[in-house]
Parts: C-alpha cells; structure tokens; sequence
C-alpha cells in the first residue's frame, strides 16, 4: 500500500494540465490517492481491533504470573493438587499394575498444543472435568484418606470453574475444538470401562487412576504454560 501511495504521488508531481483530457487524469489520480488513504486507515484500525480483540478473548487472571509472583494461580493450584495425589499413595498398592490397552493420549496433546488459544483452554477445562467426575465413581476399595481425595477435587473443581470463566461461552466451537473434543470423551470413556469396571473399581484399578490423573495434570499445566507466555 505504502508503494502505491508513492507511484501515485510521483504521478501527481509530474502531471500537467495541457487538455481537458489531462485535467481528468489528475483529478481521477488525486481521488485515487484520497480513496487508498482512507482504505489503509480502515485496514490498519480493523487490524488494531482484530488484535485487541483477540487479546480481550483470552484475559484470564488465573493464568497469569503477577508482578511479584513466580507462579500464576492456575500453576498453584496445580501443584497442590499434584502434593494432594502424592499424598494418596499407599504401601499395599504403590507398585501395584494391572493390564490394559488404555495408551495415554499424547498425541491428542500435541494436537492441542497448535490449537487456538481458546480451544486451549476449553480443552483444559474438560480435562479437568473429566478427571473430576472419574474420583466421584466408587472407590470404596480405594485405600485413601477421604479427606485428601475431597481437598483434591475441591483443587480440581475450582480449576475448573476458574478457567471456565475466563472462556465463557466458548466451548469447542471450531471444527478442531470439536475434534478434540470428541477424541477426549472417547478416550475418558475407555479409561472408566477398561480399567475402573473391567476391574471391579479395586484399589489396584484407582492407583492406576491416580497415575494417570499426574500425568493428565502435568499435560495441563504444559498447555496453560503455552497461555502465559502468550500473554
């Protein structure tokens, strides 16, 4: 655009007015130029808005680091919950495996990690979720305290409500948002079936829950990591 403002500025300093021809071809030049003027403007404030915007999108408290702070709230929180897991270990199932074909879902992470900031977090707060309604299944064979297990989902359930609004009616719309989101309810389906019922809902089966529930917590903070950093 900034080239073409010059070829027509050129263009009026050399014009010259000999006929009624020539005096149209000024005038249409000088109108040309007043016209791609005020096209720039246009273009330059919608790009101002469209990164404004974008930036107002993703305006989360909870995912920030403050001035002061080394960690923001959400990696906080993270963190106790993760101290909240640790402390649900127990001598008679810590070594305990049972077999299953459930694989952990990296490669449904990785294909998060290059979705939009909002799919993001709307996946993150399904996660959450998900992980959340697991522990609210039977574990009356679980060998843990019951206190830990409801400090740790109140952690988890506050993540949640927390992240949740900072999207707000965002919820997966795009076409990869939904994506995921379908491979995300499959996968947590299986894990309820093919290790929690399959198994009788034993201790054995709930430390295997407690595993991967780490790692679930672990993928998320690496996502919300990629938000602060955004910010």
């Amino acid at each position: 655009m900034k080239f073409l403002h010059s070829a027509i500025n050129e263009g009026l300093e050399v014009c010259s007015i000999r006929t009624p021809g020539d005096l149209r071809v000024c005038f249409t030049l000088r109108k040309f130029l007043h016209f791609s003027k005020m096209i720039s403007r246009i273009f330059i404030a919608c790009l101002f808005l469209g990164m404004y915007s974008t930036g107002s999108s993703l305006s989360c408290k909870w995912i920030v680091k403050h001035p002061g702070n080394e960690m923001s709230q959400f990696s906080l929180y993270n963190e106790i919950a993760l101290g909240r897991l640790h402390m649900m270990i127990t001598n008679t199932t810590k070594d305990a495996e049972i077999e299953h074909n459930v694989a952990f879902p990296n490669r449904l992470y990785r294909q998060t990690s290059k979705a939009t900031a909002e799919d993001k977090l709307a996946f993150t707060v399904q996660i959450l979720k998900e992980l959340s309604a697991l522990f609210e299944k039977n574990r009356s064979s679980a060998q843990w305290e019951e206190n830990t297990v409801e400090n740790f989902l109140n952690i988890v359930n506050k993540q949640t409500e927390e992240l949740h609004s900072c999207i707000g009616s965002h919820s997966n719309t795009t076409q990869k948002g939904q994506q995921l989101s379908f491979r995300r309810e499959k996968y947590f389906k299986r894990l309820l079936n093919e290790i929690l019922k399959e198994n009788g809902y034993s201790a054995e089966a709930w430390e295997e829950i407690r595993n991967i529930t780490q790692a679930h917590l672990r993928q998320c903070e690496f996502l919300v990591e990629t938000l602060e950093t955004a910010h």
